[in-house]
Formats: structure tokens, sequence, C-alpha cells
């Protein structure tokens, strides 16, 4: 079968890639490199895949709708749809660009999407759209109405959209809500690769807050094995947590990095960030039930992989 990753050169992208080449299929990928962080990064996250007969990357926008078509309309039969601009405090500075990619450009392959009768469509939510929800764990069932950046609210109106366009075309859809996810390749800015970096040059890292903030940090392996299962077994609308389901505060989190690291951290606490959750934690039991998901890499074994990752990647 052939699908369409967007965002394939991007951390969960690449891996995604890699993984439904293994299993046999035909990958177009797209992305557009742009500078939220080096390009160059990207390009050596994609550079195995490029080495795959059955791989083939298109430089493109997501809201470009005649790139789009073209693409799609060369006999892709499933979306996978990962590209988005990224990041909660970004999207503080600039919630016009985040609103206009993330949320034009959802619309627009959900249009191509049901121009040529796509027939599976997969939205990369987030846990973001949890916002400050007081009931613990995450439940799908929860009200998300209540975003607390623009990043999350258009991940937000991303689901919405997807709605919608199951509803007019019958496309099967399902969202999958990412709980800070990590590993090889993840976003240089990001709160893991950030810390693991500076600890290793012997620099201070930023704490915002007290440190006491709580996240549920899921393995790439996990997520990708949640993403190809629901590639694989749903139809209909369907939304799904993918997290491992066992939060951590931040200071544990350091704890352990300098665990995996062997060094102590320099730890320089500032002030809490505007659009910064207080928790996440997922509810699994949904995609359990549905996709047989089963997060096993716990935080302790995941960074151990992450540094050897980041160690021969300097």
């Amino acid at each position: 079968m052939k699908t369409l990753v967007t965002g394939a050169a991007g951390f969960i992208g690449s891996h995604l890639c890699e993984r439904l080449l293994t299993d046999g299929w035909v990958v177009v990928g797209i992305d557009n490199f742009d500078d939220f962080y080096d390009p160059r990064i990207k390009r050596r996250n994609i550079k195995g895949c490029l080495r795959n007969r059955n791989f083939q990357l298109i430089e493109a926008d997501i809201r470009d709708s005649a790139a789009m078509d073209k693409t799609v309309s060369n006999g892709v039969e499933i979306i996978v749809h990962l590209a988005a601009r990224a990041g909660v405090r970004p999207s503080i500075e600039k919630p016009l660009l985040y609103a206009d990619v993330n949320i034009n450009g959802t619309a627009t392959l959900l249009e191509v999407a049901g121009k040529n009768k796509i027939d599976k469509f997969i939205f990369g939510s987030s846990s973001s759209v949890y916002g400050n929800n007081k009931k613990i764990p995450f439940s799908e069932d929860d009200n998300v109405d209540f975003p607390i950046s623009p990043y999350a609210a258009t991940k937000k109106a991303g689901e919405l959209l997807c709605h919608t366009y199951h509803h007019l075309y019958g496309i099967s859809i399902t969202s999958l809500r990412f709980f800070t996810v990590y590993g090889p390749r993840q976003r240089p800015d990001l709160a893991i690769h950030k810390f693991a970096r500076l600890i290793e040059q012997d620099k201070p890292i930023p704490v915002y807050g007290d440190g006491t903030m709580i996240r549920d940090f899921t393995y790439i392996d996990d997520i990708i094995d949640g993403t190809v299962s629901a590639i694989d077994k749903r139809s209909g609308f369907n939304i799904y947590n993918l997290g491992e389901s066992r939060p951590i505060s931040v200071n544990d989190l350091i704890a352990e990095i300098e665990k995996a690291l062997g060094k102590k951290a320099i730890k320089e606490y500032l002030p809490p960030q505007p659009g910064d959750v207080e928790r996440t934690f997922a509810d699994v039991t949904k995609a359990v039930r549905d996709l047989g998901y089963k997060p096993n890499t716990t935080i302790q074994a995941g960074l151990v992989k992450f540094v050897q990752w980041l160690r021969q990647n300097k």
C-alpha cells in the first residue's frame, strides 16, 4: 500500500517512515524543511529512508493545495498527517503563523483527501489539548474546550476539522494525542534533549517553575507502535491517547537524566512560562482495548537509549 506521511523528516515522522518501509509500504514523505530548527538535522533524519527505493521525498508546504493534490492523486491510499508548527511557547510569540500552518495546512490536506476519496487519514494531535484539566489521568472523553496556548488551540481545531471531513466524506479518521514524545532524533528544543545536551556541556539547565510540573514522557518506539496499529486497525472516527501512563515530575526527570549521563546538572530555576500546563497523564485504556497498544519503555530505559544516541551524534 502507498501512504503519504507529512512532516516526514521530523522526529516522529522520520521514525514512522522507517517503520513503514520496513513493513513493506511504499511511502511518500512531504516536508518543507522550515527553519524552526536547523533543517540539516531533518535532512540527517531522513537520510536512511532516501536509500530505500520504496521511498519518495517531496519538498513542499502542506498549505500548497496544488502540490498536495498532485501528490495524493498519484495513488496514495492513506495519509498520516504529522506536519505542524510545533511548540507551546513559540506559539505564543507567533500565533498567526501557528494558526496558518496548523489549521489551514490540515484543512488543505483534508480537502484533498475528500476530493481524492482517501480511505484513511491519521492526524497527529497533542496532549496539550487537555489544557490544565483537573481530572487525571486524561481521558479521550474529557472536555478539551479550554486550551491554554495557541499551539494547543490549533490541535483542537485540527481534531474538529477531522470530524467535519469524516462526516462530510466518510473518510476513516483517527486523531492520536501524543504525550511528550522523546527518544533518538528528538527536537533539540525539547526538555530531555535540551537538558541532556546542557548537562554534557557543564552548562546550567533552565527549570521553569519549581520543577514539580508532571509530564507523561513517551518513548518514540511506543508511539510508532501505536500509530502503525491505528493505521492498520481503525475505521470510522476515533481519538486515542498515546502516552506511557507513568508520569514523572521535572525534578525527578532531571535526576534520571543525571543517572543516565553519569553527571550532575546545574539547575537554574526560572519563573513559570505562560502556556505550560501543570501536568499531563494519559489514560490509555481505550488505545489498549482498540489498538492493542502496549507502552513498555520505562523512562529509565528510554533515557539510556537516548543518551547513547546523543553521544554518538554530537
